[in-house]
């Protein structure tokens, strides 16, 4: 499948799915005239890419995890659930702080 056709079938940029590639999450074969040719299974990578950056994983993270997700697009190995906690904690902390922020701002603003 070629570039053109995956970025068709996901929905996916042509411009993200170069950057996947940059990015180390996803491989394509080149031909002789240098086109980037894709597996069959590029689509359900893509996909549990884009869930797994829904989540707020980083690609650096997702490089790492990758490999480990399984079966559905969001199906992950057991063995992950420590740093999916890990990064659910970090977003929650983010999320604190800026609660925290609003409350400032609004009580400046009252």
């Amino acid at each position: 499948m070629k570039i053109g056709e995956l970025s068709r079938t996901t929905g996916v940029s042509v411009r993200l799915l170069r950057y996947y590639e940059e990015q180390g999450l996803l491989d394509a074969d080149r031909t002789p005239g240098g086109q980037r040719v894709y597996d069959t299974d590029a689509p359900a990578t893509v996909r549990r890419i884009r869930t797994l950056l829904d989540a707020g994983l980083p690609t650096r993270l997702i490089r790492e995890v990758l490999d480990c997700v399984c079966g559905s697009d969001a199906e992950v190995e057991p063995c992950l659930t420590p740093l999916l906690l890990e990064q659910l904690r970090d977003i929650e902390d983010r999320i604190a702080g800026l609660e925290g922020s609003r409350r400032s701002l609004a009580r400046l603003l009252a």
